[in-house]
């Protein structure tokens, strides 16, 4: 990651007003623990990441003022219909004892996996890519002969099609690791504890990503919070400049996993 993503500590700001944070927390089945992470003291920081979108209207603040910008880093796109994302402010301390900070968004940003001063998803964007050129097109063919074709050809054609999408779901989840602070590297699928296969998204949000570059980098997290920017979804379930805790189907069912070692003194990864 760009040394950009990493700040210092800004100062709380003055009066302001929100309801209680949730704490991140998660049950991890490899110690029988639940682990818990602080929401509260990273506020401030999310209050000064929305000052940042709001003045320059993008997400690649560092870039120099001379040169072309690129669109797809505009923040423009957030408030069509139902445009709004997440996004997320960990604090840590390194091994220096400095208090420093990440910065991360839900997914893809209009297409980029990777915005410098943003922490990067847990799996490799190249093979990812590959991999989706590679069975995409052939779902997508698949699609159309079903539309045309008749019924008896169609119940195959679907089939098929399902399978097709399931491999590549599976292929897909062999690429996310996730590391926690105890040293332990799993794969997705290995420390899920919900119901199932992973839903598609799942390791994207803001708190996987930020809790896996802190553990993979020797960072202490101290806390973490996320919010909502932009035009707010259509059921209303997610709205402007709201904080909202780790979602229950996606985050939720890792974060036991990706917490655990927190409280050990000091964390085999900080030494």
């Amino acid at each position: 990651m760009p040394a950009t993503a990493l700040s210092s500590c800004l100062e709380p700001a003055a009066g302001a007003v929100h309801p209680p944070l949730e704490d991140n927390q998660g049950w991890c089945a490899s110690c029988g623990k639940y682990h818990t992470l602080a929401a509260e003291a990273a506020w401030q920081e999310c209050l000064g990441l929305m000052a940042q979108l709001a003045r320059y209207q993008r997400l690649d603040f560092g870039h120099p003022d001379s040169g072309p910008l690129d669109v797809r880093c505009s923040t423009q796109p957030l408030f069509a219909a139902n445009g709004g994302k997440m996004f997320g402010v960990l604090l840590c301390q390194d091994q220096q004892g400095r208090c420093q900070k990440l910065r991360a968004f839900s997914g893809q940003y209009n297409g980029l996996w990777h915005i410098d001063g943003w922490v990067p998803p847990v799996f490799d964007t190249v093979a990812f890519d590959a991999l989706n050129a590679t069975t995409e097109p052939v779902i997508k063919q698949l699609g159309q002969q079903i539309e045309l074709s008749p019924d008896a050809i169609k119940r195959v054609l679907v089939e098929e099609r399902r399978h097709l999408s399931q491999a590549l779901m599976r292929d897909i989840h062999a690429l996310y690791k996730l590391t926690n602070f105890r040293g332990q590297t799993c794969l997705l699928t290995e420390v899920f504890q919900g119901n199932g296969a992973p839903p598609t998204g799942t390791g994207d949000c803001c708190g996987p990503k930020l809790l896996n570059y802190a553990a993979t980098h020797r960072l202490a997290p101290i806390a973490l919070a996320e919010f909502f920017w932009g035009c707010e979804s259509a059921a209303g379930s997610r709205i402007h400049g709201q904080a909202y805790p780790p979602c229950a189907g996606r985050c939720i069912p890792i974060l036991g996993f990706m917490l655990c070692g927190l409280e050990l003194e000091p964390c085999p990864t900080l030494r």
